[in-house]
């Protein structure tokens, strides 16, 4: 059994590493982030379908079942995404591209996932966490690309910025909030299990913080903006009107 996960972490590791190169010589003239950030991005978008399928339809449901045995789905998608995190976690540290907040993240991530597989059990709680952090992972990558390409400043920008906030506030801390609450009462998960879980909420707060630290800063810019435009208009057509007198 540990040998067959092995083996499904290193086919998924190898399956991460061999599409970054793809994406790399896809993009020779683009930055080598640019072809992890698409890696990025598809593996968000995969995660999201195969865990949402797995918590709103496969089940069980992990707001009443916390700390149940794994399913074969269950072990496959957490097997999918650990090799993910370890690619990402070992391309952050070669390229020293993100902070500490982002390696505690994907470290967290990574021993959780190891965690249920080797327990065989807790597999559904940690496929929702999975969905909730991934679940504005694209948004996230889209926010880069459009920056990348100097269209992150427009109506499309805004509208990914506020998808981005609201979901992230939404999800990952509002249904986060109550996921660790139906953990923390449950008999069946393992204590150790528990902690994991009240780190990665903690986690996902440091994160909520920059967030909205962001998002006010961003909104104090686009009001003042907004009243420096009304202010020019308002001027314009008193000057206007003076000129037709």
């Amino acid at each position: 059994m540990a040998l067959a996960l092995c083996l499904q972490v290193l086919c998924s590791l190898c399956g991460w590493l061999s599409l970054y190169i793809s994406f790399c010589h896809l993009n020779k003239h683009r930055s080598y982030e640019w072809s992890c950030r698409l890696v990025t991005f598809t593996h968000g978008v995969l995660s999201i379908g195969l865990s949402a399928y797995i918590g709103f339809i496969d089940g069980p449901w992990p707001f009443t079942h916390p700390g149940s045995p794994n399913t074969p789905l269950q072990v496959h998608v957490l097997c999918l995404t650990l090799g993910y995190f370890i690619f990402d976690l070992g391309w952050c540290i070669y390229f020293q591209s993100e902070g500490a907040l982002m390696l505690a993240h994907h470290t967290l991530s990574i021993l959780g996932i190891i965690m249920a597989l080797v327990l065989g059990e807790s597999g559904t709680e940690v496929n929702a966490v999975l969905f909730g952090s991934e679940i504005t992972n694209p948004l996230l990558q889209m926010r880069w690309f459009l920056r990348e390409t100097g269209h992150y400043h427009s109506f499309t920008g805004d509208v990914v910025d506020f998808l981005f906030v609201a979901l992230f506030t939404g999800v990952r801390i509002g249904v986060g909030a109550r996921l660790l609450f139906c953990e923390m009462i449950s008999p069946t998960p393992k204590w150790f299990v528990k902690v994991g879980g009240v780190a990665m909420y903690a986690v996902s707060w440091c994160f909520m913080f920059n967030i909205w630290r962001f998002a006010w800063k961003k909104s104090i810019k686009k009001y003042h903006a907004w009243r420096s435009r009304w202010s020019e208009e308002r001027q314009l057509k008193h000057n206007g009107r003076l000129k037709t007198h």
